[in-house]
């Protein structure tokens, strides 16, 4: 599965990349312009009228031939898809994993058991403040779309810049985070 992402994002089957990613904007422009339940119900409709269309196609193509082919979805339909009581367990042991850990790192942050991280947590929602004044949801969600199948593959063409710029943009971060650190009282972090 983690490779399949990987070639999807970063074009390896350029016609397959493309079919996903104009699927998921074409979704999410229609949310954009319709409800959830409304998008839901068209995608529905026209699988449904695809596959009624084909399935009288061909009973009319077997009736016109004097064929006994049978149900054109007949393979599909024999395909066991539920879910083993294993699968759903081990799904759901990694919910309850990661919904524990995130409790326990909110808890640490609005508790201030460390004043940086703290405060460097106030400020990104200050920062989300301003950026959720500027877009909604939505838009982020197809900004983050388009960035996924976009960034990968401008970062592989052009790595050795990318890397050199974020090299000093850190050097510049890091040293603003220890002026600002020696400055405050109880700041400093503990030497692990």
């Amino acid at each position: 599965m983690g490779s399949a992402a990987i070639d999807l994002l970063y074009w390896r089957n350029v016609k397959q990349s493309g079919a996903v990613f104009s699927s998921v904007l074409l979704l999410l422009f229609s949310l954009t312009q319709f409800s959830v339940v409304s998008v839901g119900a068209y995608l529905a409709l026209a699988a449904l009228s695809a596959t009624v269309s084909f399935r009288i196609y061909k009973s009319v193509l077997q009736a016109v031939q004097k064929t006994d082919e049978g149900h054109p979805f007949k393979g599909y339909l024999e395909i066991e898809i539920a879910l083993s009581q294993d699968q759903i367990s081990k799904y759901a042991d990694k919910i309850l994993l990661y919904t524990n850990t995130c409790m326990k790192e909110l808890r640490r942050l609005f508790l201030v058991q460390d004043l940086v991280d703290s405060l460097k947590f106030a400020v990104l929602m200050w920062l989300l403040t301003y950026v959720g004044a500027l877009f909604n949801g939505l838009t982020l969600l197809i900004l983050a779309v388009v960035s996924m199948f976009t960034m990968p593959v401008v970062y592989e063409k052009h790595q050795a810049q990318i890397d050199q710029y974020v090299g000093l943009i850190r050097t510049q971060v890091n040293s603003v985070v220890g002026k600002i650190q020696a400055k405050i009282p109880g700041a400093k972090r503990k030497e692990e």
